[in-house]
């Protein structure tokens, strides 16, 4: 069994969303052996701050992180994508970063492992502040070597739950104007923005 050089980790929900599309073309842009982890079809939980990794580094939750962090420490790189419900980083990609904790401290065994993010949001704010709340994580605290981070244009849920041109909380409404309809918006797809053609030249001679 060839040993896996990039992990690539997505935390939406979507089926196959522009998070999961923009982390697997990274991924082939290494041109290395990979493998695709959706955080949603497997069960990783919130750090319970139980403590009982400080002996070994090894977090004894009984769920699905000690077997995704063994992948995590062999890979010689990883992609994580995510995503911004409400301005802020999704729960799957959330708790993730909060187990690395098991790995950090006292040995720090993701130290220099190369790491690059993907981010999909709509608003500019909120995909500048996730940015550099994920670097403060992976670069600053795990000491990984951030080598990059993409964000692309993500699109809303009222767009394609069938009730955005009548409902009175709709955030297409906030977003663009009680006239708004989503007729108007064309769903943006991640193959049409320009950071797909960014994967080649992020990944060159690092990885």
């Amino acid at each position: 069994m060839m040993r896996i050089e990039v992990l690539g980790i997505s935390g939406s929900p979507i089926k196959n969303s522009n998070t999961d599309r923009l982390v697997k073309a990274v991924l082939n842009a290494t041109g290395l052996e990979s493998e695709f982890v959706k955080l949603s079809t497997i069960n990783v939980r919130p750090c319970l701050a139980c403590k009982k990794c400080v002996p070994d580094n090894l977090c004894k939750v009984k769920d699905d992180f000690p077997e995704l962090s063994e992948k995590i420490k062999k890979a010689k790189a990883l992609i994580i994508g995510a995503y911004i419900p409400y301005g802020q980083i999704d729960g799957f990609t959330k708790a993730l970063l909060e187990r690395f904790w098991s790995l950090r401290h006292v040995n720090n065994l993701l130290r220099g492992k190369l790491c690059a993010t993907v981010l999909t949001g709509l608003q500019p704010d909120a995909l500048d502040n996730v940015n550099q709340s994920l670097a403060a994580e992976l670069r600053d605290y795990e000491r990984m070597d951030l080598i990059g981070q993409l964000t692309v244009q993500g699109n809303l849920p009222c767009l394609t739950c069938g009730e955005g041109d009548e409902c009175e909380m709709s955030g297409l409404k906030v977003m663009y104007g009680p006239d708004a309809r989503t007729s108007d918006f064309r769903y943006s797809q991640v193959e049409d923005q320009k950071e797909v053609g960014f994967c080649r030249y992020l990944c060159g001679g690092r990885f």
